[in-house]
């Protein structure tokens, strides 16, 4: 880890797919989450960052994009994704750290960051980070664990919970696990030059006794006929934000891909093996289809 930078939470050698998500009984968050992703992402696009994209859980749902790079810091979590994924001719697969996204300014039309600010100790430089990778007009689809949920503020009313969900600080819950205020979180994209566009509400009804007491379907039904309160409201768990980029951003000529992370030069030298910055000799290196940028 270099100088000044925040600590990563690193999902390397994890089964987090299958003990989570597969096997965990979240069949009604990951379906109520897809109607999310499906009102807020645009129909069609070039090029889409999923960031924290872990073993490629929502890829599939980004069909209107002609390429999309799934990012994470865990190389387990994108080789699950690869075996996920299949022969996607679309994917391009990248290690490497949200604080020091190695991509040149301006490259994508789109990003997705779901269920991945929640491990940011430092969230508003992984923001800005986003908003230098996108042009403007670009679209950002942003999740984030909201403070600010019904639960949370009965716990506090009680006395159960130390932390009050009101105060506009983010949480850390656990060890690299944080809840933020919505406030708080549109003050960051508002800094870096996101404008707000449209807000959901998701997984209202994450309890064990609905989950246990009503069938999924049923609460998938509620939960998508809540989100659309959204933009007037945010008591849920989890919130999902569309944002678009505006302003000035650097642009770069056309067939430009990475920079370094290191020096932030580009472009980069490419072999079959790794793509080598000139400036600071840095190798960084593409094994078995991932390009590995991590510092």
């Amino acid at each position: 880890m270099t100088a000044n930078q925040p600590p990563i939470c690193d999902y390397e050698g994890s089964d987090y797919q299958t003990s989570f998500w597969d096997q965990g009984g979240r069949e009604y968050e990951d379906r109520v989450e897809a109607i999310a992703l499906s009102r807020l992402l645009p129909n069609q696009g070039q090029l889409l960052l999923e960031i924290g994209a872990g073993a490629g859980r929502n890829t599939p749902r980004y069909r209107g994009f002609e390429r999309i790079v799934l990012l994470d810091y865990s190389r387990t979590q994108l080789e699950q994704a690869q075996e996920r994924l299949g022969n996607d001719e679309r994917a391009i697969f990248v290690a490497a750290d949200a604080y020091r996204l190695p991509f040149v300014p301006g490259l994508f039309d789109a990003a997705t960051m779901i269920r991945t600010l929640h491990h940011m100790a430092d969230a508003p430089r992984a923001l800005e980070q986003v908003r230098q990778v996108l042009h403007p007009g670009a679209v950002f689809i942003l999740e984030f664990a909201s403070k600010t949920h019904l639960k949370s503020i009965f716990r506090y009313a009680i006395r159960r919970q130390s932390w009050s969900p009101f105060s506009p600080e983010p949480v850390e819950f656990a060890e690299l696990n944080f809840d933020f205020h919505p406030k708080t979180v549109q003050k960051w994209l508002d800094e870096n030059k996101f404008r707000v566009e449209r807000i959901l509400t998701v997984s209202h009804f994450r309890l064990g006794i609905f989950k246990r007491l009503l069938p999924t379907g049923l609460l998938v039904q509620l939960d998508s006929l809540a989100q659309l309160t959204g933009n007037f409201w945010q008591l849920t768990p989890s919130v999902f934000v569309r944002s678009r980029a505006y302003g000035e951003t650097p642009t770069t000529e056309p067939g430009l891909f990475f920079r370094c992370p290191e020096c932030f030069h580009f472009p980069l030298e490419e072999t079959s093996q790794a793509m080598i910055c000139p400036t600071c000799t840095r190798r960084w290196p593409l094994e078995d289809g991932i390009y590995d940028f991590r510092v």
